[in-house]
C-alpha cells in the first residue's frame, strides 16, 4: 500500500526533476535512493529556471513521445489527447499499440530480454547489477511486471527501439565557445547586445536532425566517461583513429573534460522513441572553452552515429532533435549569452 501510494504521488509530480544551477565538478544533490527512503526528507530541485516544456504541462512536456509513425517504422500510436496523458486520469478504453523493434527482440548486449522470459527478473527502481534501473525523477510505478512511463501515456506499449524496460540513460555533452571575429574579439548580437555562443552539433544519421553529440550510458559506466566517449566518437571520429592518434586525442579531451562544468539538466526527456514502458532520461552537461584555445587544437570530424558535425550559433531559431533545443537554451541563460531578439524573453541568469 505504502509503495503504491508513493508511486502515485511521484507520478503526479513526475516531471519535478533535478536542475543544477551552479558550477560543479561532479553532479550532486539528492539521490534517488534517498528519495525512496524518505519522500518528505528529499526534495526535488525545482526552481524558476525549470525547463520550458518540462514544467508539468503535458501538452508541452509530452509531445514527441506521442508522435506517429514511431521512429524507424510504420507503426501508428493510439492517439492520446492532452487531457488523457496523466495516469491519474481514468481511461478505461485506453488501448495502446504493442511494438518492440526487431533489432531489440534480437537480443543484443545492450537490450533486456522480454518481460515474459522466465530467466529475466529485473529489479526496477534500483541498481540491477551493472544496469541502472533507477530514474532520475524518483520512483516509477510497475504494473503487471512492466514499468510505467512517469510522464504519462504515449499510445504505445513495449520498448520500441529502446533496449531497457524503464529508464534508458543517456549523456549529452554540450561543448561551447564564444563566436569570435578574425581578430579574436567576441561577436555580439546587434539586437540583444549579448555575446553569441556556439556549440558543437552533429547531424544524426538515423533521422537527419541536428543534435547534441550524446549517447547511451554503458552498464557500469560513469556519466563523466560517457560524456567524453560520446563526444570523441561522434564529433571527433575517435573510433577510426590509430592508436597514436587516439592517445593524443585523449590527452586533449582530458583537458577539456577535466575543467569546471555546468550540469544543465538531469531527468526525463520527451523523446519520439519513448513508450508506456520504456523512456529516455539524460544528463546534459556543458563544458565551456572560454578562450577557444582547447577546441582550436581539436579538428571536428563526424563519426559513429553522426553524419555531419559543425559549430552552430546558439539562438531561439535552432531546430534540434528531441528536447535538445531546451538544453541549449538553458546553457545560453547560464552563460548570459544571446538567445532571442525579443527582449521580453531575455535570459534571467539565475
Amino acid at each position: 500500500m505504502a509503495a503504491g501510494f508513493l508511486g502515485r504521488t511521484l507520478a503526479a509530480v513526475s516531471l519535478s526533476v533535478a536542475l543544477a544551477s551552479v558550477t560543479v565538478k561532479s553532479s550532486g544533490g539528492c539521490s534517488v535512493a534517498a528519495c525512496r527512503n524518505s519522500l518528505s526528507s528529499c526534495r526535488f530541485h525545482v526552481n524558476s529556471n525549470m525547463m520550458s516544456g518540462f514544467n508539468g504541462t503535458k501538452e508541452n512536456s509530452h509531445n514527441k513521445a506521442r508522435t506517429s509513425p514511431y521512429p524507424g517504422s510504420k507503426v501508428q500510436r493510439s492517439q492520446v489527447p492532452n487531457d488523457k496523458v496523466d495516469w491519474l486520469v481514468e481511461w478505461h478504453d485506453y488501448n495502446p499499440v504493442e511494438y518492440t523493434a526487431v533489432s531489440v527482440l534480437a537480443g543484443p548486449q545492450w537490450a533486456d530480454p522480454q518481460i515474459s522470459e522466465s530467466n529475466f527478473s529485473p529489479k526496477f527502481n534500483e541498481k540491477d547489477g551493472q544496469v541502472e534501473r533507477k530514474s532520475q525523477n524518483g520512483l516509477y510505478e510497475v504494473e503487471n511486471g512492466r514499468p510505467r512511463n512517469p510522464a504519462g501515456r504515449t499510445g504505445l506499449v513495449g520498448r520500441g527501439l529502446l533496449g531497457r524496460w524503464g529508464p534508458n540513460h543517456a549523456a549529452d555533452p554540450i561543448i561551447t565557445r564564444w563566436k569570435r571575429d578574425r581578430s579574436g574579439n567576441k561577436i555580439t548580437h546587434p539586437i540583444s547586445g549579448k555575446s553569441i555562443l556556439q556549440f558543437v552539433a552533429i547531424k544524426r544519421k538515423d533521422c537527419g536532425e541536428w543534435a547534441i553529440p550524446g549517447g547511451m550510458v554503458d552498464p557500469g559506466e560513469k556519466i563523466s566517461a560517457t560524456l567524453k566517449r560520446e563526444f570523441g566518437e561522434e564529433a571527433l571520429n575517435s573510433l577510426q583513429k590509430s592508436s597514436a592518434e587516439k592517445r593524443e586525442l585523449q590527452e586533449k579531451l582530458h583537458k577539456l573534460f577535466s575543467q569546471e562544468h555546468l550540469v544543465i539538466y538531469k531527468g526525463y526527456v520527451d523523446d519520439p522513441r519513448n513508450t508506456d514502458n520504456a523512456w529516455m532520461e539524460t544528463e546534459a552537461v556543458n563544458y565551456h572553452d572560454e578562450t577557444g584555445e582547447i577546441m582550436d587544437n581539436l579538428t571536428l570530424e563526424a563519426g559513429d552515429d553522426a553524419g555531419k558535425v559543425k559549430w552552430m550559433d546558439i539562438s531561439d531559431k535552432l531546430k534540434l532533435y528531441a528536447s535538445h533545443a531546451q538544453f541549449i537554451k538553458l546553457v545560453a541563460e547560464k552563460r548570459d549569452a544571446h538567445w532571442s531578439e525579443d527582449s521580453e524573453t531575455g535570459c534571467s541568469g539565475q
